[in-house]
């Protein structure tokens, strides 16, 4: 993993809205179209990747977003050493791409992963996204791939009124910029 400066160098609070940037956490991009690829994540991970489109697995330590028929992404909940990610990305990528099984991507310094909480939330996606949030919002562990200020996102429901948003490291000032300013509004 690379040693960076976040571009988000704050957490902000505007009324019942709470913006913060989530430490670097392990991101993995898994793809593959094999029938026996969510059989060995299973056992790799203890957990199956959701094969329903926009859902999500979790467990204790990883959640696993589908963002197509046969791409994921893995990140994992909690921050981790770099030796652990080590691990596990060597793990995965011996187990998966080294038999075939599919591709295994190191995705941690691609994603800057924003949690928002609070009731005002889907206000403030709904100022500058196309995307419907009602049935998302309703849904805990609903997945989405949206626009949100020009910029592509994945929105993450974690909880009522508590998501993930995962933007691309060179998105992610413009796009926090846009977010603070527009929360000072609602």
């Amino acid at each position: 993993m690379l040693n960076f400066e976040t571009t988000v160098q704050d957490s902000k609070s505007y009324g019942d809205l709470t913006l913060s940037e989530v430490e670097p956490i392990l991101k993995i991009n898994l793809r593959s179209n094999k029938r026996e690829f969510s059989t060995k994540i299973g056992k790799l991970l203890s957990i199956i990747p959701p094969i329903e489109a926009n859902t999500s697995s979790s467990n204790e330590d990883y959640s696993i977003l589908w963002l197509s028929p046969d791409e994921w992404l893995i990140y994992s909940n909690n921050k981790i050493s770099y030796e652990q990610q080590n691990l596990l990305e060597e793990n995965l990528f011996n187990n998966i791409s080294n038999t075939n099984q599919g591709s295994v991507t190191n995705v941690t310094d691609h994603w800057v992963m924003i949690n928002l909480k609070g009731s005002k939330i889907y206000d403030l996606l709904s100022k500058s996204s196309p995307y419907d949030f009602k049935n998302f919002k309703m849904k805990k562990g609903s997945v989405a791939q949206t626009l949100l200020n020009h910029t592509d996102v994945i929105l993450h429901n974690i909880d009522d009124n508590n998501l993930n948003l995962f933007v691309r490291r060179s998105f992610s000032e413009d796009l926090w910029l846009w977010i603070n300013d527009s929360a000072r509004f609602l």
